[in-house]
């Protein structure tokens, strides 16, 4: 082992030389890398308890589940051998033999397409389009989530034990594997089955706390819009005052409609989202979609403006920043080929912006974890998904341990809107959330 001492003390005098040489990095790495590996460590030895007979009950219900997606497509098709998990079959079906779309050219190679965007656009055209995802969807939760999660949990103290990635995504962002925890699909009814099963020990109980809206936040601060900055700072809600701006209408006369459309927009807007991409997620045209983008912009030309001057000096440099200095390169912001250039201005335009999200979450999880141990609580951390920490706590620290929370998760920095954090605790993960 004497051999990798001495290579990493003389790597560490290289990486040293460069993080000084860099600006703002060294401070990146000292204020929240750095102090961030012990708090992991503790989180990863700690695990969480996950309840193995809930999800099996669980899994039970989406196989069968997808047994029936399973038998109404080959229902809907006319063929009881159809294997629905080929994308060959599933292409020669859709565009051969039912014809959902006629002017469809099959590739000069390969099958026709059967992914799941070249079969959301066909979903308006037969039923047997959603039960094809379903049965995918289920599936893969089967297989990627529910089915492996026993074998992770440790015979030494029946917790699952995960691995956090501290410098494994391109943003800053934590991520976690073996396993992964951090693509939960949230917002399905799936996903709050899955949340069911994480459960505390006996005499205590899970205590979710999760930044509301924080990249929204953040992008009000970066581009100092005066309206979305209002809206944060007086407390309303911020997409009904997107809403009631697109539309020129007074706030309190915003539809659930309209405000949905808004919250879209003000989502999709940060991804860098076509008319196409909104015109999907929001089922209309694609010339109402381009409307709506239009006058989104002609709401918020700050918003356009700091979209145009991070693209700008992103050309320039090959570089973005979060506010604490972090940079994703986007080297492809210059290239000639349309796509290449367009994915990698989206991720320009998001990084600053996700990126100084995770920054400000990797900061909190050090002074919670700071705070709790100086405090000599019994709580603990045992879980981040992006925006939610989670934590363990005994009954009897509760309401010390929600105060610690939103003091230190609000009190990270100073934005121009406040940074606001909801606190809840239950027997579940899905209670507490």
């Amino acid at each position: 082992h004497m051999l990798e001492t001495v290579a990493l003390f003389r790597l560490a005098e290289v990486l040293n030389r460069e993080l000084d040489s860099t600006d703002n990095l060294r401070e990146l790495y000292d204020r929240i890398e750095e102090p961030l590996v012990s708090v992991l460590s503790r989180m990863e030895l700690a695990g969480v308890k996950v309840d193995i007979p809930s999800l099996k009950d669980f899994a039970d219900g989406l196989r069968r589940d997808m047994l029936r997606s399973e038998a109404k497509v080959r229902e809907i098709a006319g063929l009881p051998g159809l294997n629905v998990s080929s994308p060959k079959q599933i292409g020669e079906l859709i565009f051969e033999k039912m014809q959902l779309d006629p002017k469809a050219k099959k590739p000069k190679t390969g099958n026709w397409p059967a992914d799941e965007q070249t079969l959301s656009e066909l979903a308006d055209r037969s039923p047997i389009i959603d039960e094809i995802l379903n049965y995918r969807g289920t599936r893969k939760l089967l297989s990627t989530y529910i089915e492996p999660f026993p074998s992770y949990v440790s015979q030494v103290d029946g917790r699952v034990h995960t691995t956090f990635n501290q410098a494994l995504t391109s943003t800053g962002r934590l991520s976690s594997s073996n396993p992964n925890l951090q693509n939960i699909p949230i917002r399905t009814e799936q996903g709050r089955e899955i949340r069911k099963a994480f459960v505390p020990e006996p005499g205590n109980v899970i205590m979710s706390a999760d930044y509301s809206q924080i990249e929204l936040r953040i992008m009000a601060h970066l581009c100092g819009d005066e309206h979305l900055c209002a809206a944060f700072n007086s407390g309303i809600d911020v997409h009904a005052a997107t809403a009631a701006k697109i539309y020129g209408i007074p706030v309190e006369e915003v539809s659930a409609d309209q405000r949905r459309v808004a919250k879209t927009a003000n989502f999709g807007i940060m991804y860098g989202i076509s008319s196409f991409g909104l015109s999907q997620r929001l089922k209309c045209s694609r010339s109402e979609a381009k409307k709506i983008i239009d006058d989104y912009f002609a709401s918020f030309p700050s918003i356009r403006s700091f979209i145009d001057s991070t693209l700008a000096s992103a050309r320039e440099k090959g570089y973005v920043e979060t506010l604490f200095g972090r940079r994703r390169y986007v080297p492809d912001v210059n290239s000639r080929n349309g796509n290449v250039r367009s994915l990698a201005e989206r991720n320009a335009v998001n990084a600053p912006i996700q990126g100084t999200s995770a920054d400000i979450i990797k900061l909190a999880m050090t002074g919670v974890d700071h705070s709790l141990r100086q405090a000599g609580l019994r709580a603990r951390m045992v879980l981040q998904i992006h925006d939610e920490l989670l934590l363990e706590v005994p009954l009897d620290e509760v309401d010390r341990v929600r105060e610690i929370l939103v003091r230190e998760m609000e009190g990270v920095m100073k934005l121009n809107v406040p940074l606001t954090v909801e606190c809840n605790y239950g027997n579940t993960w899905l209670e507490a959330h």
